[in-house]
């Protein structure tokens, strides 16, 4: 066996009242933790108001401090 660049992930283990922004795809924008379960996560969007309940999904890049939540587009 030979060797070779690995990209790993982990399931980033989120945690209720964080608030997050999404980079990108088809979830991307700002949102707030709502709820936790090992297999689901619910997340509600301050900018139109909705809830929306998805399998876990994202893996953690980077945390920032003094970032603007929601965005102003």
């Amino acid at each position: 066996m030979g060797t070779d660049t690995v990209m790993k992930f982990r399931p980033y283990p989120f945690r209720v009242g964080q608030k997050i922004h999404i980079e990108g795809g088809p979830r991307g924008g700002d949102w707030e933790v709502l709820d936790v379960s090992d297999r689901k996560v619910r997340l509600w969007c301050p900018v139109s108001q909705r809830e929306f309940e998805w399998a876990r999904f994202c893996y953690f890049i980077e945390e920032q401090e003094n970032v603007e939540w929601p965005r102003q587009n």
